[in-house]
């Protein structure tokens, strides 16, 4: 299968339409053929009750990254990418501005990819670092 970064991000955005991505603003802005990358803005939607970024939207960000990107290697007229697992590491709060989440193949597997999602603020400061597992089913 040829890459086709525009018809990627378009079927990204597509999918999203009327799911939690959607709630969250998130919006996806490059790909190429081992990574995806997506923004979402920090405000009010998505604060914890002391004001700052809440470490469940940042994994809804993650996750939603690293389960479409594994939507990019596989074959979706006869398979299905389901995440099994998620991690995240917290490592730096944040207010205000926009988050970025790009997600790097780390293995991928004929039934198992792994992905790494490292989340930066605008000056590419790391926010968060999560791992996802998802599993590559027939349909």
């Amino acid at each position: 299968m040829e890459f086709n970064k525009q018809e990627i991000l378009a079927h990204c955005q597509a999918f999203s339409k009327n799911t939690l991505m959607q709630t969250l603003d998130i919006e996806f802005i490059d790909a190429g053929p081992d990574f995806l990358t997506a923004k979402m803005p920090v405000n009010s939607k998505v604060h914890q009750p002391l004001g700052l970024l809440h470490g469940g939207a940042t994994v809804a960000l993650a996750e939603s990254v690293g389960s479409s990107a594994s939507f990019m290697l596989i074959n979706t007229q006869e398979e299905e990418a389901r995440g099994i697992e998620i991690s995240a590491n917290h490592l730096r709060s944040k207010r205000d501005g926009t988050v970025f989440a790009t997600a790097r193949i780390l293995h991928k597997g004929r039934t198992l990819h792994l992905w790494e999602i490292r989340i930066t603020d605008e000056e590419d400061r790391l926010i968060s670092i999560c791992k996802i597992t998802n599993m590559i089913l027939k349909k």
